[in-house]
């Protein structure tokens, strides 16, 4: 999967670098450095688990922010290094059937990318729940039945997140915006 895509997503990850770096300066000094190739693989093979293309690209621009950060990185929601990401995965995999009785409440191809700190998760998913559009972002939320797919794919989801950036005003900026203005998203599913 190297070719106009990869180059489409990095250029749009590319974008969202400069308008963090310009319009939030600060949270930008907080964002972890980027996972190189080799790291990514060691937890692909620790976890045992292949990470798609264009998830790699986004962590190997910023591997999620400290954790000493509390900052939102979007959707009141902070950015889970990858790390932590696939440990949450495993974690929450792991209650399906005990736990997590209800279809969907949790879904082993579900990658949790940024999270509010209470348990609630925008997961990267690997499967296309309910959709069958691999790549797609969807909601977990740990206490409500909803199971909202909020972007067709992780580069639309960025892309809008860089055009949120480039017509706000820096001095207009408030950490707690949300992404909402994507074409026919979200999709709204309850598990039940």
């Amino acid at each position: 999967m190297h070719n106009s895509n990869n180059e489409s997503i990095i250029e749009t990850i590319r974008k969202l670098d400069s308008q963090i770096a310009r319009t939030r300066t600060d949270y930008y000094q907080v964002l972890k450095e980027p996972l190189n190739d080799l790291e990514i693989n060691a937890l692909e093979e620790k976890y045992k688990i292949k990470i798609p293309t264009d998830l790699k690209l986004l962590y190997k621009w910023k591997n999620g922010q400290n954790h000493n950060s509390f900052e939102s990185f979007v959707n009141n929601s902070m950015f889970i290094p990858l790390e932590e990401t696939l440990q949450i995965a495993a974690e929450n995999t792991s209650m399906i059937g005990t736990d997590f009785e209800i279809e969907n409440w949790w879904n082993e191809k579900w990658l949790p990318i940024f999270h509010n700190g209470g348990g609630d998760y925008i997961c990267y998913d690997c499967h296309g729940t309910f959709t069958e559009n691999k790549g797609q972002l969807i909601e977990f939320w740990h206490g409500d039945n909803d199971r909202n797919v909020i972007s067709l794919n992780l580069e639309t989801f960025i892309s809008r997140l860089t055009h949120y950036y480039e017509i706000t005003e820096q001095k207009d900026f408030d950490e707690y915006f949300e992404i909402e203005s994507i074409d026919n998203y979200p999709k709204r599913f309850i598990v039940e």
